[in-house]
C-alpha cells in the first residue's frame, strides 16, 4: 500500500498532525490541500463568486450591498446564499452604501388651508395601477456655486420617479415644475393623489390652482410625522447615499446633470427594490401592464 509522503513525513519527524488539526478544528483534507497549494473545490467557487460580486457591485455605481447582489446574482442563474455573499464582500473589501441623515428644508405656513391625509402611511405597491397615488417632497444639495434644490414626484405603485425639477431656489415654482412634469410625461387618464408634507410650496394657494388645472387631489401629512411621507423620504436618503453625497459638486448644472443621468438612466431603469420585489420600476410597470 502506498503511504501518503505528508504522513511518512508526519512519522519520520515525530509530528502528530491529526491531533494538530483537531486542536485548531481544521481537516487534514485542507491541511493538506494547504500543504500542495492547490485549492480546494469551495475556494475555487469562492473565487468565481467574488469576480461576480465584483462585477456587479460596479455595475451598481458602488452602491448596492449583499441583498441587491444577492438578489442580481439568483436572477442571473447564480447559486449561492446572502451569508455567503456578504462573507465574499468583506472579504473583496465591498460594500453599499449606507443613509446618511438629512436636514429638514420644510417650513409651514400656520395659515395655510387644512388638506385631509388621503394616504395614511399605505405605501405598499398598489396591483390596482399606476398613476393613482404620487407623493413627493423637496431636497437640497450643496455645490461651490450655491444650493441646488430639487423636487420630485414618485409614483407610488412602482416607485418611478414621474416628474422632478431643479432650482436655486426653494419658491413654489420649484414643486409645481415637477407636477407639471410628472402629468405631461404620465398624462393620468384618471384623478390622482399626490401626497406631500406641509410645506408652505405644497399647501399654497398657486400649487392648488396648478392641481386644481391636472385634475390631481392633493393630500398632506401631519406636522412633524416624516414617516407619513416615507416613500418620498426613503428616495432622498437613496440619491445622497448612491450619488449626491459621492461627491464634491463645482457648480448647479453638473449636479443636475448627474441627477438627470441618476434618474433616467439608473434608478427608474435599472435600478432593485426590495418592495417590488427585486425588479426595477420599469420591470415593475412592465408586469403590471402585461
Amino acid at each position: 500500500m502506498t503511504v501518503h509522503p505528508f504522513i511518512e513525513a508526519e512519522k519520520q519527524g515525530g509530528h502528530n498532525v491529526k491531533r494538530a488539526c483537531e486542536l485548531l478544528k481544521v481537516s487534514r483534507t485542507a491541511f493538506y490541500a494547504r500543504r500542495t497549494g492547490k485549492p480546494g473545490p469551495r475556494a475555487v467557487r469562492d473565487a468565481e463568486l467574488t469576480e461576480q460580486i465584483t462585477e456587479v457591485h460596479q455595475r451598481s455605481r458602488g452602491t448596492y450591498g449583499a441583498p441587491r447582489i444577492h438578489a442580481v446574482l439568483q436572477r442571473e442563474g447564480g447559486e449561492c446564499g446572502r451569508r455567503r455573499v456578504a462573507r465574499l464582500m468583506r472579504a473583496a473589501g465591498l460594500q453599499g452604501r449606507h443613509r446618511r441623515r438629512r436636514h429638514l428644508t420644510t417650513i409651514v405656513d400656520p395659515e395655510a388651508a387644512l388638506r385631509p391625509d388621503l394616504i395614511v402611511r399605505d405605501f405598499q405597491p398598489d396591483p390596482a395601477g399606476l398613476d393613482a397615488r404620487w407623493c413627493g417632497d423637496i431636497t437640497y444639495v450643496p455645490t461651490e456655486e450655491g444650493w441646488l434644490y430639487m423636487a420630485t414626484v414618485i409614483d407610488i405603485a412602482s416607485r418611478r420617479v414621474v416628474g422632478w425639477a431643479t432650482a436655486d431656489h426653494l419658491r413654489t415654482d420649484l414643486v409645481a415644475d415637477a407636477l407639471k412634469a410628472a402629468c405631461q410625461q404620465r398624462r393620468p387618464t384618471r384623478p390622482v393623489i399626490f401626497h406631500s408634507d406641509r410645506g408652505c410650496q405644497y399647501t399654497s394657494q398657486q400649487f392648488a390652482s396648478l392641481a386644481d388645472q391636472f385634475g390631481v387631489r392633493l393630500s398632506v401629512s401631519r406636522t412633524g410625522q416624516c414617516w407619513d411621507n416615507a416613500l418620498a423620504e426613503s428616495f432622498f436618503a437613496t440619491i445622497k447615499r448612491e450619488l449626491l453625497g459621492t461627491s464634491a459638486w463645482p457648480n448647479r448644472a453638473a449636479a443636475h446633470t448627474a441627477i438627470f443621468d441618476f434618474i433616467e438612466g439608473w434608478y427608474n431603469l435599472h435600478r432593485l427594490h426590495r418592495s417590488l420585489g427585486y425588479r426595477s420600476p420599469a420591470e415593475y410597470e412592465t408586469a403590471l401592464a402585461a
